[in-house]
């Protein structure tokens, strides 16, 4: 028997998503409010929780998904299935903008690059047998590389990391941990993992350009990206990956501290205790990740270990307010909107990766300077929102609200027809 929904993990999710709605999704890079960007190098803004955050929602959910611990071949195949299939929603959505269809331009071009997206849509978030989901991830999967790495000039330099693969591979892993081990592995891999990454990031020296360091592009993790990954890195670096290979490690003892909180909660132990533990863990983690931060900065970017227990530490604290609130005292009224965000993400991840691509393509005459060209996206912004705000800061939030509030309307026409789109 299913393990009861625990709504106030849903809210939480849906806060994150949302949170990430608006950060992904400004008016103008350009003009952002300090909370709203992603810290420079080390530090930690409110941008930088989110992934952390829903790493670690993912983690708790696990226990609550995988209620009966069996693990078998059937078990095994929904898992990878799983893991291939949100994978390759990441890096399609790489592909999307540097799709070429003959000599199509413009809208030509949009429609196909939409039809494309349709099919491969459906094929990876399609209700099938796990088998069949395995078999049409694979061949997707095989095709984005063939594309990135067969020669073709259009794709000779998409990036292949991203979130959405960077949690398909978390939660491949620590769902076969979880199944496969006790709580004490559990704690120990995650021990073992954010030990392991500091000692390689901080003492490992960096092959061609010397000593261990943590600096941009030089660092260890930035060396092995360039190795493994050359031309298919993120965009703004071109040498580097915030989302690369070695920073996944750290990324999956955020995963494990998720599940290790999952399995509290579907304990036999007393709400209070379970409430007691939650807070003390929460607090422990994030001053260990203060204290680790003074020798291994908390930085997003590297996934440092400290940033790990301090991320996982605010998200089990915060977590645990909604907790109380929502599961304890059973006070649901005014979370509606979260919820709604909540049963739903990867909806909206999916097609907000895509949305935003598509009014860019579509261009056409600038009305302020006939001679330069303006894509539809610049177009809604610059005369629709910002003449009427005299900081452009204020425009560019306002920009990234009114597209939540479409989203959020689309969203409660799922949730009143009980429409759920799971990968």
């Amino acid at each position: 028997m299913a393990k009861e929904r625990l709504i106030s993990l849903d809210v939480f999710r849906g806060g994150t998503v949302l949170l990430m709605t608006i950060v992904n999704n400004p008016g103008n890079w350009s003009t952002i409010y300090p909370p709203l960007e992603h810290a420079d190098w080390n530090g930690c803004t409110p941008t930088d929780l989110v992934f952390p955050f829903f790493i670690f929602i993912m983690g708790v959910a696990i226990p609550f998904a995988l209620y009966s611990k069996t693990f078998d071949g059937a078990t095994f195949t929904k898992i990878l299935a799983r893991s291939l299939r949100i994978i390759c929603l990441g890096i399609f959505f790489n592909y999307f903008g540097k799709i070429q269809l003959f000599d199509l331009e413009g809208i030509p071009l949009l429609t196909g690059r939409l039809v494309i997206t349709f099919g491969v849509g459906y094929a990876l978030l399609g209700n099938f047998n796990s088998t069949i989901k395995l078999y049409l991830a694979l061949t997707i999967l095989a095709a984005c590389l063939f594309l990135a790495f067969g020669g073709i000039e259009a794709y000779r330099e998409v990036r292949l990391p991203g979130v959405l693969q960077r949690i398909g591979i978390v939660y491949f892993f620590i769902s076969i941990l979880y199944l496969k081990s006790n709580q004490k592995t559990q704690i120990i891999t995650a021990i073992a993992l954010l030990v392991g990454y500091w000692t390689l990031m901080t003492l490992v020296p960096v092959p061609t350009i010397g000593e261990a360091n943590l600096e941009k592009g030089t660092n260890l993790a930035a060396w092995l990206d360039n190795i493994l990954l050359k031309d298919h890195l993120w965009v703004y670096s071109k040498t580097w990956d915030p989302e690369g290979i070695l920073s996944t490690l750290p990324a999956i003892a955020t995963g494990i501290i998720g599940i290790l909180i999952g399995q509290l909660l579907s304990s036999d132990n007393s709400k209070l205790a379970i409430i007691k533990k939650m807070l003390l863990t929460g607090g422990a983690l994030v001053l260990i990740g203060l204290v680790w931060n003074t020798v291994f900065p908390i930085n997003k970017s590297l996934w440092t270990s400290s940033y790990v227990l301090f991320t996982a530490g605010l998200a089990i604290l915060v977590f645990t307010l909604f907790y109380c609130i929502i599961d304890i005292l059973n006070i649901r009224k005014g979370f509606k909107l979260f919820l709604m965000w909540g049963v739903n993400p990867m909806i909206v991840f999916s097609f907000s990766q895509i949305i935003p691509q598509g009014l860019r393509i579509i261009q056409f005459q600038n009305p302020n300077i006939p001679s330069e060209q303006i894509n539809l996206q610049q177009y809604l912004y610059s005369f629709w929102i910002l003449p009427y705000f005299d900081n452009p800061m204020s425009a560019s939030l306002v920009g990234a609200l009114i597209y939540s509030y479409i989203w959020t309307f689309i969203l409660w026409l799922f949730y009143k027809n009980s429409l759920i789109f799971k990968v």
